[in-house]
């Protein structure tokens, strides 16, 4: 029993690191995510969508520690019950969003690994059956080496994690697994699959008073599009930077534009109050949302490619 035991404290605990280390380096989609699981559709848990932000992070930095705690064998009673009230309350959310069908894509693994809703709630049914045996049998869970050595190593788990949120949040995620990543082309993901399913990329369109203007923009060799999903929540500290950064660009033969999903009247005020040197189209918040992390964030585009994307914080070493 000792290496059944064994076996799946390594199987549990490397599960929980991987699905915390692709969710860490974007915390905000994981945001994006609790935000939806609250939405008056799904949980109607409306009172805590402002906290959606702080509750990702702690679940995150949460699975890496308690997996390597697991695996390294440290305060073996205390990690095993957090993983069990964890494990719980996933497979119940996994539960209720297959059965009503409510949120087709769990986030789990991040935008790494996309699972249908019933893949996830199966796939925390093994996990919440092998913590379970994990539960009976904790007087075998003891340390790989010493419990200072435990200590030390998930002590760094938690060190290694909570610096790349804090870089991430300040920055951009360190990895991208969306289809608006540096290297992609838009058209491309745009275009359907064989089997039928949606293309990567659906919903995008870049819209004026009267057309959408995104098949001639990503046509342009030098495209320059400043994101504001939501003018009410945008950064104010950023305009400054990227207000001189589209100066530049334009007088490197680059067209800009800013895009949004805010109201116009919203916009009009904003481009008055800041001087904003460029006109602003529109596109729907969800996508605003997958091209950046940031709010305000700046992309650049060559014929459709995504050439490069920056924070407001770091715009400028965009690569004009």
């Amino acid at each position: 029993m000792k290496i059944i035991v064994h076996i799946l404290r390594v199987f549990v605990g490397a599960l929980f690191i991987f699905s915390g280390a692709v969710k860490v380096v974007d915390p905000i989609g994981s945001q994006y995510k609790f935000e939806e699981y609250f939405s008056a559709s799904v949980l109607d848990l409306e009172f805590l969508i402002p906290y959606a932000l702080p509750f990702a992070i702690i679940l995150i930095v949460a699975e890496i520690v308690l997996g390597a705690g697991l695996i390294v064998g440290w305060k073996s009673k205390f990690t095993v019950r957090a993983l069990l009230v964890t494990i719980v309350f996933f497979t119940f959310l996994t539960w209720y969003s297959a059965y009503y069908n409510k949120v087709t894509d769990c986030g789990c693994f991040g935008d790494a690994i996309k699972l249908k809703p019933w893949e996830t709630f199966y796939k925390d049914a093994v996990l919440l059956v092998a913590i379970l045996i994990l539960n009976f049998r904790i007087r075998d869970i003891n340390p790989i080496d010493s419990k200072s050595f435990s200590k030390k190593i998930t002590f760094l788990a938690l060190f290694i994690s909570a610096c790349i949120v804090y870089y991430v949040l300040n920055h951009l995620p360190i990895i991208d697994f969306r289809p608006y990543a540096i290297g992609e082309n838009i058209e491309e993901g745009m275009k359907f699959p064989e089997d039928g399913s949606l293309p990567k990329v659906h919903d995008f369109m870049l819209e004026d008073s009267q057309n959408d203007l995104a098949p001639m923009l990503l046509r342009k060799e030098k495209l320059m599009l400043v994101i504001m999903y939501n003018i009410s929540k945008t950064n104010k500290k950023g305009l400054a930077n990227v207000k001189e950064i589209t100066r530049r660009a334009k007088e490197k033969g680059y067209v800009v534009y800013g895009v949004s999903a805010s109201f116009d009247d919203d916009i009009q005020e904003l481009k008055k109050e800041y001087s904003l040197p460029f006109e602003f189209l529109f596109c729907d918040e969800t996508t605003l949302k997958t091209m950046i992390r940031a709010n305000p964030g700046v992309m650049l585009f060559e014929r459709g490619t995504v050439t490069d994307k920056k924070n407001w914080n770091d715009v400028e070493d965009l690569k004009l």
